[in-house]
């Protein structure tokens, strides 16, 4: 049968050489993975049919996990690690998980934290390097952000590779979302250019968990708690008044799963708005029709909201950029708030709406439980990934496994919510809302 790799081979620095400390440290066989153990992208029969007639192999991902041999010599390896881009519970989980790894595991002691994202790398702005040791890192679980900061914007590639020779680094940890992945394919790409052997591993970060191949991000797990906490006072608060309506706006600047997560994890949403899912506001088919509707009926409404829906009703306004160049969106959430004020005082009907914006609480706090478990595992596997000379790749979760996958295969791309997909049509059936437009 044909194999039709489509990018998901992993890049390597050489063919590592020296025996991992880990089978010394172990009292059987270290628990090694070879390369060649596979998952496959797709599992079910389907799938697996297709595939097989097409004359074609199923593709599949490249296991993570701590190899038998390793590239690097441990007593010599300089390391870095630098977080970008928007906060996330778990980014210190993260730094804890990579330096106790390198340190205990491997035995690496030269783990440098750079600071505040990629300016760290540049010398113009002057920032210090963090000297990262067990002892830097043993109590950070409980603090919310980065320890080694963050910033946005791009920097110059070839100035960021130019620090890492200067330094001396031989793996590289970046963790961050889209913006970053690119970013990283670049540096990479530049080291490459340069014959330099620097592993590049990215660790993915979205709390909006969007990166395309990555079926689960870290910290989405703490921002759906905590966005489940924000529905449940808007619905109190809305029953507490007649025709009460509680309105929360959540991330999700172009997908909707917190928003249509959250959801699911407590029941009490009538409307969930997310970017994927067109809406209209006027009409008889339209959002505020249905509200009332929901009004006359049980006298209360809650309404989630993702950031990056609804959109459109901000067409000619003036388009903004941040930083990292993405497009500052309209503030979904005051417009209807707004809209739906107007439109119940035009009707002469009493309406109280209370509005939650709970999204820069939720990127700041610590990791819950399960994403403070999740982080050990992505660290660990990006030092393995590491240490075994791999590069160009990230640490995703896919099909319930860790997974190497190349940047060139994520990096640009996002994940949306499926409109006729299991999670979309359950929220349907949730919260009883229907489609809201007037086609």
């Amino acid at each position: 049968m044909e194999y039709d790799p489509l990018s998901t081979k992993i890049q390597t620095l050489g063919e590592p050489k020296i025996p991992s400390p880990i089978k010394a440290k172990s009292a059987g066989n270290g628990n090694f993975i070879s390369d060649s153990n596979r998952i496959l992208t797709h599992i079910s029969e389907e799938s697996v049919n297709n595939a097989f007639k097409e004359g074609k192999q199923q593709q599949c991902f490249e296991l993570a996990g701590p190899r038998e041999n390793i590239y690097f010599d441990p007593s010599k390896l300089r390391c870095a690690l630098v977080t970008c881009g928007g906060l996330c519970p778990g980014l210190n989980d993260i730094i804890r998980s990579v330096v106790l790894e390198l340190y205990h595991t491997y035995g690496v002691k030269n783990i440098y934290g750079i600071k505040y994202g990629l300016q760290g790398f540049i010398p113009k702005y002057g920032h210090d390097v963090i000297d990262l040791k067990q002892e830097t890192v043993a109590s950070i679980l409980n603090m919310g952000g980065s320890i080694l900061g963050s910033s946005r914007g791009p920097q110059d590639f070839e100035a960021i590779v130019d620090a890492l020779e200067r330094m001396n680094i031989g793996v590289l940890f970046m963790v961050g979302g889209d913006g970053t992945l690119m970013a990283a394919c670049k540096i990479s790409d530049a080291i490459t250019s340069r014959g330099l052997k620097t592993s590049v591993v990215g660790i993915p970060k979205t709390i909006d968990n969007d990166i395309y191949m990555v079926s689960k991000s870290f910290g989405f797990d703490t921002a759906v708690d905590v966005a489940t906490s924000a529905i449940k006072g808007a619905h109190c608060e809305a029953e507490g008044y007649p025709n009460g309506i509680g309105l929360i706006k959540l991330m999700g600047r172009h997908s909707g799963f917190i928003a249509a997560t959250a959801t699911l994890a407590h029941q009490d949403v009538n409307f969930v708005l997310i970017p994927e899912i067109d809406f209209d506001l006027e009409g008889p088919g339209g959002f505020l029709q249905k509200l009332e509707d929901r009004l006359n009926a049980r006298s209360h409404a809650v309404i989630v909201v993702a950031e990056g829906a609804g959109q459109k009703f901000f067409e000619g306004a003036k388009e903004r950029h941040d930083a990292s160049g993405n497009i500052r969106l309209n503030d979904i959430g005051l417009f209807l708030r707004d809209k739906i004020k107007a439109y119940f005082q035009e009707k002469k009907m009493e309406a109280p709406i209370k509005y939650i914006d709970p999204s820069y609480m939720i990127r700041s706090l610590p990791a819950n439980a399960n994403d403070s478990v999740f982080c050990g595992f992505l660290g660990r596997d990006a030092v393995h990934a590491g240490m075994a000379g791999k590069t160009k790749l990230i640490i995703s979760n896919w099909n319930n496994h860790f997974v190497h996958i190349s940047m060139d295969l994520s990096a640009g791309k996002r994940r949306h919510i499926t409109p006729n997909g299991k999670l979309w049509r359950t929220v349907l059936d949730a919260t009883g809302q229907g489609s809201l437009t007037n086609d």
